[in-house]
């Protein structure tokens, strides 16, 4: 059966959430970045979410909070749990796992090399929203933690064989999606917090 690449790239595009700061929520549960999370508030987060948080997270946040500079924490908004100020999360995706991207690389290359030429409009628009649908799920089972500018993420892997680490969104420049490494080895959320929150994989 033939796919409908455009149904399904918009299809996957609903999972994001583009909520807003509801007051309602402000005044019952305070600012995001203010309130300190319970054991219950994670509880329900992860049954609503379809996950459990890895464990060095979930041990910080009911420790410490957020962590600051720039870390989305996780909240209660207008559309139920998620991460406040997140855009680019797909929620529809997040019990799937975490691609490691040799998985995909193989796919990423036959599809660039059949695109059409763009006088063909149709095709072009097909082929170009089959590569969005691969796009929107190389972040599966990953949550957008922290954004660093120019279309750079930082990513907490919170499902699959690589869950509790921390990878690297650098498609802006690089078209890839990377590990962050310390010594040879990924990155857990602890390590990421302890080193400043600031590495990148070059």
């Amino acid at each position: 059966m033939k796919i409908d690449w455009r149904a399904e790239y918009l299809r996957l595009l609903d999972g994001r959430r583009r909520g807003f700061l509801d007051p309602e929520v402000v005044r019952r549960d305070g600012l995001p970045l203010e309130r300190r999370l319970t054991e219950t508030d994670l509880r329900e987060a992860e049954g609503e979410l379809g996950i459990s948080f890895p464990v060095e997270y979930r041990e910080h946040l009911l420790r410490q909070g957020n962590p600051g500079r720039g870390c989305k924490p996780p909240w209660r908004g207008p559309r139920g749990w998620g991460w406040y100020g997140d855009t680019h999360t797909n929620y529809d995706l997040l019990t799937e796992p975490f691609p490691h991207p040799d998985s995909y690389r193989a796919y990423d290359a036959e599809l660039d090399e059949r695109e059409p030429p763009r006088e063909d409009a149709e095709a072009w628009e097909e082929w170009d929203c089959e590569g969005g649908v691969l796009e929107e799920r190389k972040t599966a089972g990953a949550v957008y933690i922290q954004e660093g500018g120019c279309g750079f993420s930082t990513l907490l892997v919170v499902t699959g064989p690589h869950r509790g680490e921390m990878w690297f969104d650098g498609r802006a420049t690089c078209d890839r999606i990377l590990p962050l490494r310390w010594a040879g080895r990924p990155v857990s959320f602890a390590e990421w917090v302890e080193r400043g929150m600031s590495l990148t994989p070059w």
